[in-house]
């Protein structure tokens, strides 16, 4: 992977879209669903990729920033809890070095001397963040963290946990304060859970943080009482008066109106105080019969809580510090293909089973081809694991003095696994370089990815068809009424059959095939995005679709850059925000038999609009433009923005095939070209009185 410092400008950009969504996904799973896919290590890893990059790059921040953003969008099953104060997340610390600078931002900030700053350091509970809400000392509402701004409402499911007081004892609490903690399960508990659920059938959990998430999110009350939860307050949100001067003291007040605090907190001065409490707390870690998996640093005093205040979205007086994972030795047994929906090939590790921290672990993550190669982990290696996070078991290193006489390097598959065998490839990104990602090419055709692709066909932005959600989808599928998008397209053939099916009478029915026949017109924009060609997102299509035109030039286009026409490739090329990435995975998509064929079918069925045609009465319709340098008077998105309201347009690159070059102060190897082209070259001010702004 490439440093953040050695990123250019495009390839920043892409990166930083690519991790705002896998983030984002990575939060709905964890905060929503309590079923995460990868491990805490390396869910902190891209956090902390993304914000590699963002500090090199500040003027790229998106507006759905994973660095803006806490926890994930409230699920809609729990009606809505708007948190008074906002529960943020904590910023993390992995290192000694970095438990120091923390103390050192402290300082710098307080303009403090040498006197050490006092702390507290409290066990990083792994559970479920809830706030609780006491007015005149009597619980009123509750609610868990959300996205930290919107929570949900676990008001009914709170009440029956015994830990958590339903009126605070003792005397001076504040008319209004809203106690903050964590809900959480013991080893015990956890595990007579997992063993009732499979002795009845029913879905276990893959850790007691999950098991506690899910078990306070349950819409009935009674399966939360039947679960043996509990509760460690450690904080407050909205407050109708103060109650405490320092943290300590804080602590001692919750402890007094009935609530329970870690017993292994304590107030500690500097930054040996800090780090002799995290090897304090990393050995009692094991014997503590609850998960934790860090120590969280907090100053103590609240008066200088108050002034050092917040970055982002957390503040600037704490930080989390976390714990290695835990590891444990084993043997590689075999390497297996697993193929995702998306297409994607992981390798995945069977190992001798092994116990690591409580759990018996019998397969691993490998990650990629890249990761195998980086290990160089071959079967029957003696290999070094660990459960990241507590979550997702990995294999971190091979026992090279261990390996057995003529073990042989794993052959990444060349060839999906799938039915079809069809050539697996190596994805780019928008710029065009090679990432670690190998996926089958068989797209639409592949039984691995059909149900995924037809999911996004469906889809909102795509084809929007209501009444096509996953279980009809997997319904169908299974029937074999569906096993392309044209098949959608022809499921009123079905209309018998589907009155026969269960759940489906005459109006359902009715209403499903109706939303169907409404889409068999549909904008061209929506048709190429509806296609899941990879990287071609709605953006894109809408380029292409103006590009292009109408759907007989986007496939005769399509057709020709399959077959690496130069022209053709160009032409895409230019294109505004259309570069390597984009090229290669249409190319690779209509190179395809089956694609082609799919997409042949599916035209059948359908009226494709074409795209809107662009004015062409202004000084600049029809013509192709390209921006570069620093704009003044404009940013770069409101000119591209006004040049596609004239008609114009906008590409990313110069080519015989650009008409005006708008440079700015700072263009360089565009305004070379331009030059040597001759195509004419605009001023910004120039460019505004073209346009009449």
């Amino acid at each position: 992977m490439k440093p953040a410092a050695d990123l250019t400008e495009a390839e920043a950009l892409d990166e930083l879209t690519r991790l705002a969504d896998e983030i984002a996904a990575h939060d709905i799973r964890y905060h929503q669903q309590d079923d995460p896919t990868i491990s805490d290590a390396d869910y902190d890893a891209l956090k902390r990729r993304n914000g590699e990059i963002e500090a090199r790059f500040p003027h790229l921040i998106r507006e759905n920033s994973p660095t803006l953003r806490v926890g994930a969008a409230r699920s809609e099953q729990f009606a809505p809890v708007e948190h008074g104060v906002p529960m943020l997340s904590l910023d993390n610390a992995f290192s000694d070095e970095d438990t120091a600078e923390f103390d050192a931002r402290v300082r710098r900030f307080l303009k403090l001397s040498e006197d050490p700053v006092a702390y507290t350091a409290e066990p990083k509970i792994d559970g479920l963040s809830c706030s609780i809400r006491y007015e005149r000392g009597q619980l009123v509402r509750a609610a868990t963290r959300g996205d930290g701004r919107v929570g949900e409402d676990v008001t009914a499911n709170v009440r029956t946990l015994g830990e958590i007081p339903k009126a605070l004892k003792g005397a001076g609490w504040p008319e209004v304060i809203e106690v903050r903690g964590e809900v959480y399960l013991g080893h015990e508990e956890f595990a007579a859970l997992n063993e009732a659920a499979a002795a009845a059938g029913q879905k276990t959990y893959a850790n007691p943080r999950n098991a506690a998430a899910g078990s306070l999110r349950q819409i009935d009350p009674k399966i939360t009482a039947a679960r043996p939860l509990r509760f460690f307050a450690y904080a407050w949100g909205e407050l109708s008066g103060p109650f405490a001067e320092t943290q300590w003291q804080a602590l001692a007040k919750l402890k007094a109106w009935g609530f329970q605090i870690t017993p292994q907190s304590r107030r500690v001065e500097g930054v040996g105080g800090l780090l002799d409490a995290y090897r304090e707390m990393e050995a009692l870690r094991p014997h503590l019969g609850y998960d934790i998996d860090g120590v969280v640093y907090k100053v103590d005093r609240l008066d200088w809580q108050g002034r050092l205040g917040f970055v982002s979205r957390a503040p600037r007086w704490g930080i989390a510090r976390k714990f290695p994972a835990q590891q444990a030795r084993t043997v590689l047994e075999a390497i297996d293909i697993q193929v995702g929906r998306t297409g994607a090939l992981t390798p995945v590790a069977r190992l001798q089973p092994v116990t690591v921290g409580g759990v018996v672990v019998t397969n691993a993550t490998l990650h990629n081809a890249d990761e195998i190669a980086r290990l160089d982990a071959r079967v029957g290696d003696t290999v070094i694991i660990q459960r990241a996070g507590d979550v997702i078991p990995q294999i971190v290193s091979v026992v090279l003095d261990e390996r057995r006489k003529g073990a042989e390097p794993f052959d990444f598959p060349h060839i999906c696994p799938c039915p079809l065998h069809t050539e697996v490839v190596r994805e780019t990104t928008h710029s065009g370089a090679e990432t670690v990602v190998r996926r089958c090419s068989g797209e639409f055709a592949c039984p691995f990815q059909k149900l995924a692709h037809l999911r996004h066909f469906v889809s909102r932005r795509a084809f929007d068809i209501e009444g096509l959600g996953e279980k009809q989808l997997v319904a169908f599928s299974e029937r074999g009424w569906l096993n392309a998008p044209a098949d959608i397209f022809r499921l009123h053939e079905k209309r018998a059959e589907l009155l026969e099916t269960e759940r489906y009478g005459e109006t359902s029915v009715r209403n499903l095939l109706d939303n169907i026949e409404a889409r068999r017109a549909i904008a061209l924009d929506r048709f190429i995005y509806g296609l899941g060609i990879r990287h071609i997102g709605e953006t894109t299509a809408v380029v292409m679709a103006r590009g292009y035109g109408t759907v007989e030039a986007f496939l005769a286009a399509m057709d020709k850059v399959a077959a690496r026409d130069a022209d053709a490739i160009e032409e895409l090329d230019a294109m505004d925000q259309i570069g390597g990435a984009v090229i290669e995975a249409a190319a690779g998509f209509f190179a395809e038999d089956h694609n082609r064929a799919m997409v042949a079918d599916l035209k059948g069925e359908l009226t494709v609009q074409d795209a809107e045609q662009p004015k062409a009465d202004t000084a600049v319709a029809g013509k192709t433009v390209v921006f570069t340098g620093a704009l003044e008077r404009l940013t770069r998105d409101e000119a591209k923005a006004q040049a596609e309201r004239l008609g114009a347009k906008v590409s990313g690159s110069v080519s015989k095939k650009t008409d005006i070059v708008v440079a700015g102060p700072g263009a360089g190897s565009k305004l070379k070209t331009a030059a040597e082209l001759g195509i004419q070259v605009l001023t910004e001010d120039e460019w505004l009185a073209l346009v009449g702004a």
